[in-house]
């Protein structure tokens, strides 16, 4: 029996230390304490009704035959089956799905070029691309790299708009009316008003044309006004 905390072990006043054996009596009523607490907690109580746990049934199939006991033929197959059974189903050749594949294939230019569209070529298309070819002579105070691609038309291209953002509503904006389709109509829209393609050919026509008859024509005639005029 284990003995309060309060309590001496002994009514002397003597400070004898336990013996060995003291010892293990101590210990072993203190386990036989704590095992019968532990029995104690884990005893059920007699009055609790002990229950099954529920079990689920899942999914009971219906009954293939009706009341008088014949045979009903609707239950006999799922309605998805019957679906599929009283449909059409189509029978794809293969050879023709892989060509279809490869055809799909070749019309993007793949996902590392963000599956961009083969070129439609049309002929505003083909004008504006010659004019980007020959963008040098547009600006002579500008200089372009040079094209070493034999075709004008590339594989995939695709055409957009550029639209300015709210910060350039002021100082990058261009006017409606001088908004053009085609980098065509703008290069002529541009030359109306400069005029310097007209200028460069009247020198190229010139230059081509002297040392021949009509040059000394011109000169002759030019020199005969200047005499005149003196």
């Amino acid at each position: 029996m284990a003995l309060p905390a309060h309590q001496r072990l002994y009514d002397d006043d003597t400070d004898e230390e336990l013996s060995d054996e003291q010892v293990r009596e101590l210990l072993k009523e203190a386990e036989r304490s704590l095992r019968a607490k532990q029995a104690a907690s884990q005893k059920p109580a007699a009055d609790t009704p002990f229950k099954l746990p529920r079990l689920n049934p899942g999914h009971i199939a219906d009954s293939s035959t009706t009341k008088d006991g014949k045979l009903d033929p609707s239950k006999l197959i799922d309605k998805e089956q019957r679906a599929l059974a009283d449909g059409i189903k189509k029978i794809e050749d293969p050879i023709q799905v892989k060509k279809q594949k490869r055809e799909e294939k070749k019309a993007t230019a793949g996902s590392d070029w963000f599956n961009l569209p083969r070129t439609e070529v049309t002929p505003e298309l083909r004008r504006d691309l010659q004019l980007l070819k020959m963008r040098s002579v547009l600006d002579p105070k500008r200089h372009y790299k040079k094209m070493n691609s034999k075709s004008d038309v590339p594989a995939f291209s695709q055409v957009g708009t550029i639209v300015e953002g709210p910060t350039e509503y002021f100082n990058a904006r261009i006017n409606k009316k001088d908004r053009k389709g085609t980098f065509v109509d703008e290069v002529l829209a541009q030359e109306a008003v400069t005029g310097r393609f007209k200028s460069k050919a009247e020198q190229i026509q010139s230059a081509k044309a002297s040392g021949k008859k009509n040059f000394y024509k011109a000169l002759k005639a030019k020199r005969k006004g200047g005499v005149g005029k003196r």
